[in-house]
């Protein structure tokens, strides 16, 4: 009797591990349809068309990316959200939606996802036309803080990169300009280039090949030094430095899926993006671009979104972009 029941134990659970193993090996069935929450031409849309070849031959099969721009992300966050938590929707995204419960643009962050991978950060500089009277970075400075409110700076909503980066630099000096916004960071540099906006703090990424082509003139670069590709560039530290306790900032980019995916998937999409981002022909590419890698995943991941958070919060704060204090929305000082 004992015999029988221990082969009847052995062969149950030899089944389940069978099924198990079918289960994993079921994803991906069919095409992931890949959400990137700002429009074509601007740096969330650069890395994730750079880095999605890599996962699909990863994975095996297609990542259909589909641009859904709108209220500083919020459109193409929410139609995530919105969808099956199945592991076939995945949300390419920057930093904004951190600042959307602050702001009043949702009652979501992405606490409501789960972070398959932070690729990578976006190297912040001030950008100005080819034909910009100001030729550096103290000259800008010194013409907003003698006629404020005058200049015109190109940012792309409440919760954008040119929006925070604008909020960090105002909680230390005198930085009051006119505000113009844009769908996303391609239409701002077209700006720039027509000359209809003054200057805007952009994505490195973004810009890059406008600044090497001289199409565009960067005054600084937000960083704690100089990069080595630009050692002319000053680092905005050199001229403000009580930058340096918020360094390294920028825009940073990640991939998510609802935070109910099964644990099994979100394993499947964490090992894949993960491989995809340490391939030496994405970080040429990120190298190319102007962008850092990270590839977090996991508690680290989750880390990093909560310290940009607190960070940039309590700056929005301190600079009076904000009624209420993070802490109102449960954000500490870190």
């Amino acid at each position: 009797m004992m015999k029988s029941l221990t082969t009847a134990s052995l062969a149950i659970s030899t089944a389940a591990m069978l099924m198990a193993g079918t289960v994993l090996a079921d994803y991906p069935q069919r095409n992931i349809q890949g959400t990137i929450q700002w429009g074509a031409g601007g740096s969330t849309d650069v890395i994730a068309r750079g880095l999605t070849p890599h996962v699909e031959e990863l994975l095996g099969t297609t990542v259909i990316l589909t641009n859904r721009p709108g209220g500083t992300g919020v459109i193409g966050t929410n139609h995530v959200l919105n969808q099956r938590a199945d592991g076939y929707h995945i949300l390419y995204g920057a930093e904004n939606p951190q600042l959307f419960p602050l702001l009043g643009l949702a009652d979501f962050d992405y606490s409501d996802l789960h972070p398959v991978n932070i690729t990578s950060v976006d190297i912040v500089v001030f950008v100005v036309p080819a034909d910009s009277p100001f030729e550096t970075m103290e000259e800008l400075v010194a013409h907003i803080r003698e006629n404020p409110g005058e200049l015109r700076m190109g940012n792309q909503g409440a919760a954008s990169l040119a929006a925070t980066t604008h909020a960090l630099v105002s909680s230390l000096i005198d930085f009051d300009v006119r505000h113009v916004t844009f769908a996303g960071e391609g239409p701002g540099i077209s700006a720039l280039q027509g000359g209809h906006i003054d200057f805007m703090p952009s994505s490195l990424s973004s810009t890059r090949e406008y600044i090497n082509s001289g199409r565009l003139r960067a005054l600084a670069v937000l960083d704690a030094e100089r990069l080595e590709a630009y050692p002319d560039m000053p680092a905005l530290t050199e001229l403000i430095p009580g930058l340096r306790p918020y360094m390294p900032y920028g825009s940073f980019k990640g991939a998510y899926v609802h935070k109910d995916t099964p644990d099994h998937i979100k394993a499947i999409l964490e090992d894949t993006y993960a491989e995809a981002v340490e391939t030496e022909a994405f970080q040429a590419f990120l190298d190319n671009v102007g962008a850092t890698a990270l590839n977090l995943s996991g508690e680290a991941a989750r880390e990093y979104l909560q310290r940009w958070q607190s960070i940039t919060a309590w700056a929005m704060y301190e600079a009076g972009s904000l009624d209420d204090s993070p802490q109102v929305l449960g954000i500490p000082r870190l």
